[in-house]
């Protein structure tokens, strides 16, 4: 007769959680990230219907159903995984990837999270402002998505070698643009790529009322949504050519999406500056051995992109805004968070 209790069975089947699994390979990371492009893309349109369609009042809705089934084949790749491991040998936490256990525990998180989104909707309705991104059923949905999708960065990051190459990265980049499309989308009060080139432009030529206030924080905020992943990537690799543009191009497609493509200039603009920012990654070569050009790039980048979101603005327009403070110091303020954030995310050791 076993005298083993409940809690020693269950410990004996679970493992050793200091116990490491396999890593995944390049090609897995592949494909968790493009499942997890189908699975962002669904929320995406979500997003779309609900700034774009006044009369949705139901919760079975075909963009529900490309985010719902894109989360199934998300999950169902990440727990085939697991179970291919099991089929190996391995029991427990070592049966789990490297990088990949928070997801494991983040799927069950977002199953009952949309378990809760349909009844939510069911009793309180359909939100149709910006109460949508205060839903708590909304709140628990887009965190387990974020530790879903990014990881692909935490398996890259358990690999001990891994070339500094945009065939090698892509999966990781992909998925911190993902990531970071996530934290915007529930920041969208705080996104300045939905605005419109007139509405930048009216903005910043008046200094009084909510308007500038809006805009000046909105840059702030997408600012360092956008900056925090590529400078986080740079510690640990240097970037390759068309690093800023798989970070930032979720961001962009995520904001035509919530307003219909109206503001396309400054939708186009935006992704134009993202290839100007890889190019100064090329030029600067920021990593985290290199701490003065790390630096150099956390100014640099952000004071290109954002000029060159003005520059944009104005040229459709026509003229720049009529308060020359704003327009010349807003870029300005860009590059001194960046360098804030760079001081962050890569403090000086202490001796």
């Amino acid at each position: 007769m076993s005298t083993r209790t409940p809690g020693s069975r269950i410990r004996a089947a679970v493992g050793d959680p200091r116990q490491s699994g396999p890593a995944a390979t390049p090609r897995q990371d592949a494909v968790t990230a493009a499942l997890s492009a189908w699975l962002v893309g669904g929320l995406m349109l979500d997003a779309w219907a609900h700034s774009n369609v006044p009369e949705l009042e139901s919760f079975f809705t075909p963009w529900h159903g490309v985010f719902y089934t894109g989360f199934a084949a998300t999950a169902a790749w990440i727990l085939l995984l697991v179970w291919r491991n099991i089929r190996l040998g391995a029991r427990g936490f070592a049966a789990v990837p490297l990088g990949y256990r928070a997801a494991v525990v983040a799927i069950p998180v977002f199953a009952l999270s949309g378990v809760a989104d349909w009844s939510w909707h069911t009793v309180f309705g359909i939100e149709q402002s910006i109460d949508i991104l205060f839903s708590p059923s909304h709140l628990g949905l887009v965190a387990a998505m974020f530790i879903i999708v990014t990881a692909p960065v935490r398996s890259a990051l358990a690999r001990t070698e891994l070339p500094s190459t945009l065939g090698a990265l892509w999966p990781a980049l992909l998925a911190c643009g993902m990531a970071a499309a996530l934290v915007l989308l529930f920041l969208e009060y705080g996104n300045a790529i939905v605005y419109s080139a007139g509405a930048i432009v009216w903005s910043f030529s008046t200094d009084q009322g909510p308007d500038i206030r809006r805009l000046a924080a909105g840059m702030v905020i997408t600012n360092i949504v956008l900056l925090t992943p590529l400078l986080y990537l740079a510690r640990y690799w240097r970037l390759p050519f068309g690093a800023a543009l798989l970070v930032i191009l979720p961001s962009v497609v995520l904001s035509g999406a919530e307003t219909a493509v109206e503001n396309l200039g400054v939708l186009i603009g935006f992704a134009c500056g993202a290839l100007g920012v890889d190019l100064l990654a090329q030029w600067i070569r920021p990593t985290g051995e290199r701490r003065g050009a790390y630096q150099l790039f956390a100014i640099v980048a952000p004071l290109f992109l954002w000029s060159l979101y003005l520059g944009v603005a104005s040229s459709s327009v026509g003229h720049p805004p009529t308060i020359v403070e704003f327009w010349t110091g807003a870029p300005v303020v860009a590059g001194m968070v960046g360098w804030l954030v760079s001081g962050v995310l890569l403090p000086r050791r202490l001796a």
